[in-house]
């Protein structure tokens, strides 16, 4: 059984969508907007594929839990506790209406990324690098949306882009820092 993607209720007319309740101007849900997450449903759909049993999840909530438990140096537990009361978080990874439960236990995630493996991990990090680089978000100044100064060089770069062979993963916090609350 393939995965499956989030699939939008019929109207609830006693329960706005998230959209309804959210910033959509913030860096995250602008990120979202970003990221070719069809693209990464094609690349991953084939590890989310399951034989027997419930339905796969859909690579978008995975890739996002993955994308925000690097962009925030999160536990498992941690990424998908916050996920439970954060609906950036869940707009982020595609769901439409605000949840209160858990969408994976948190150990799933450890397989998740034994099945995309380390190199599947660096293009779902190097995917939502460059949707950050089209959007110019490597390019605020101090007026600009909360980051931490030490993640900048002078002209307010991310310094770790420029770099020739920079860690994508150095990259990828260096887009989270503009979304950091802390």
């Amino acid at each position: 059984m393939g995965p499956h993607s989030p699939q939008a209720p019929g109207p609830d007319l006693f329960r706005p969508r998230l959209d309804e309740q959210i910033n959509m101007k913030h860096p995250l849900v602008r990120l979202a907007g970003l990221i070719d997450w069809d693209e990464i449903h094609r690349t991953f759909g084939g590890h989310f594929s399951s034989g027997r049993g419930r339905p796969a999840l859909s690579p978008r909530l995975v890739a996002g839990l993955l994308d925000l438990q690097h962009a925030f140096d999160a536990s498992d537990e941690a990424v998908v506790g916050t996920w439970v009361g954060n609906p950036y978080w869940q707009f982020f990874t595609g769901e439409t209406d605000l949840q209160t439960e858990a969408p994976v236990d948190p150990s799933s995630l450890t397989r998740w990324r034994k099945r995309v493996g380390e190199a599947g991990v660096e293009t779902l990090l190097a995917l939502t690098i460059e949707a950050a680089r089209k959007a110019g978000i490597d390019q605020q100044d101090e007026r600009g949306p909360r980051h931490r100064r030490h993640d900048r060089d002078a002209h307010g770069h991310c310094p770790m882009w420029h770099q020739p062979g920079s860690s994508l993963k150095g990259s990828f916090k260096c887009v989270h820092s503009l979304i950091d609350p802390g």
